[in-house]
């Protein structure tokens, strides 16, 4: 079969790989012509996806994966077309269309009769049926359930282990019709493999593999509901982190008996939420639902933990004008070289506002990097005053006060580091009370 994946981004370029892996002809469309040109040298153009620079270069050097600039081109030779295009919200939480409408007029150029196309980005309810399938009908000249077919098909992975998840997790997908549907289906299986599951079975779900939910908006909101009820629960443990900070109680070990309980499960308090997905996500949900007040407060709740974790640092460290505090990581998630809608942003920010001098420390970037990222980068055994945890990365374990010289006052934001190492310095663990 001939594929093209268009956008060769942290989730895309993993998925062509994928496909490739499977035997089938795959084409990577992308607008950065850099990227077109590292893929075809068969060189990983990011760093952190687990497997993804052996098998890219393996799938290159034998012909099944190659990247082009032209989607137009490339979608007039193929198939099937998997759309991975990134969608953002606006500083109003509005889906701007922007990069996606480009790329869907592009795809219509190039669209032939029998093709089937899957967006695989996450979109408001309704948005594959309203708007791009008419986009592709004109732009294209054909008809859909004639000429073309269309589904909708969420991608479900974390970046750093996207091939181990397309595995563990059933591929949703749901169709504008029940033919494309079924296509769809048809499609996913011959491209993806799945782990058993027998947790699933067991729960009284399907077996593992492709979940056909009956129709695109289906599969839409299911996206939006799984992303949604996390951002949520991660609400209200942060809920209750704050209130436990105020009357002495360590919330982690309340969390801990009440997800011993059955059907239970509360996240654990973080500094903030952050990656492509969790703020995004809701607030394409409250553009669909914008009367959905539990979302809306739950979403307010995780943007203000940053500042939440500054007031904690004043609260044990005093005033914070003209000290000297190192943020420890700027990714949004330990191990993942990503800061999109990252904590770090706000929580520079705030701690500037209290005349804190900031630097920011992060092993998966370089000086030259963060300094890209609008942040003065800390210089390790440099004295500083107070630091807070921002990301959970694995050598921040091993961090002891001698590393940071001088540091009167840390804030684990993550519940992270193991306090036994802090002797003489004064600890403030978010939800430890």
């Amino acid at each position: 079969m001939k594929i093209t994946v268009v956008a060769l981004g942290k989730i895309g370029l993993p998925l062509a790989v994928q496909f490739a892996s499977r035997g089938h002809q795959v084409v990577g469309a992308d607008v950065n012509l850099d990227v077109v040109q590292q893929v075809n040298r068969g060189v990983e153009p990011f760093p952190g996806e687990h497997r993804l620079a052996e098998l890219l270069a393996e799938t290159v050097a034998d012909g099944r994966l190659q990247a082009t600039g032209d989607t137009a081109e490339a979608v007039a030779a193929s198939d099937a077309v998997v759309v991975v295009v990134p969608l953002f919200v606006d500083a109003e939480g509005l889906p701007d269309f922007g990069w996606m409408d480009a790329a869907t007029r592009e795809i219509a150029r190039g669209l032939r009769p029998g093709t089937l196309v899957s967006y695989e980005t996450t979109l408001p309810v309704g948005t594959t049926r309203t708007r791009f399938l008419p986009m592709l009908e004109e732009g294209s000249g054909l008809r859909h359930g004639k000429d073309f077919h269309l589904v909708f098909s969420p991608e479900r992975v974390f970046t750093g282990r996207v091939f181990a998840d397309l595995r563990r997790y059933p591929k949703l997908i749901g169709g504008i019709d029940e033919v494309a549907g079924t296509r769809g289906e048809e499609f996913y299986r011959s491209v993806l493999e799945f782990d058993e599951r027998p947790d699933l079975v067991e729960k009284g779900e399907r077996p593992n593999g492709v979940w056909n939910l009956g129709s695109a908006e289906a599969a839409e909101m299911a996206k939006l509901a799984e992303t949604t009820y996390r951002d949520v629960n991660i609400g209200l443990a942060n809920e209750f982190a704050t209130f436990a900070d105020a009357h002495g109680i360590d919330v982690h070990q309340v969390i801990a008996a009440s997800n011993s309980q059955p059907f239970s499960h509360i996240h654990r308090p973080g500094i903030a939420v952050g990656g492509h997905c969790i703020p995004i996500y809701p607030r394409l949900y409250l553009w669909n639902d914008p009367d959905a007040t539990i979302v809306r407060t739950a979403r307010a709740r995780n943007a203000a933990m940053p500042a939440y974790a500054v007031g904690l640092l004043e609260g044990a460290h005093g005033d914070l004008n003209g000290q000297r505090v190192v943020v420890l990581g700027a990714s949004y998630r330990g191990g993942v070289k990503e800061t999109a809608f990252s904590g770090v942003f706000p929580l520079v920010d705030v701690l500037r506002g209290r005349g804190a001098t900031v630097f920011v420390d992060d092993p998966m970037f370089d000086d030259t990097e963060l300094e890209k990222l609008g942040f003065t980068p800390y210089v390790p055994g440099s004295p500083v005053d107070a630091a807070v945890l921002q990301t959970d990365h694995a050598v921040y374990r091993e961090l002891t006060p001698a590393d940071l010289p001088g540091i009167r006052t840390l804030v684990d934001g993550r519940s992270f580091m193991p306090l036994e190492r802090w002797d003489g310095v004064t600890v403030r663990v978010l939800g430890r009370g």
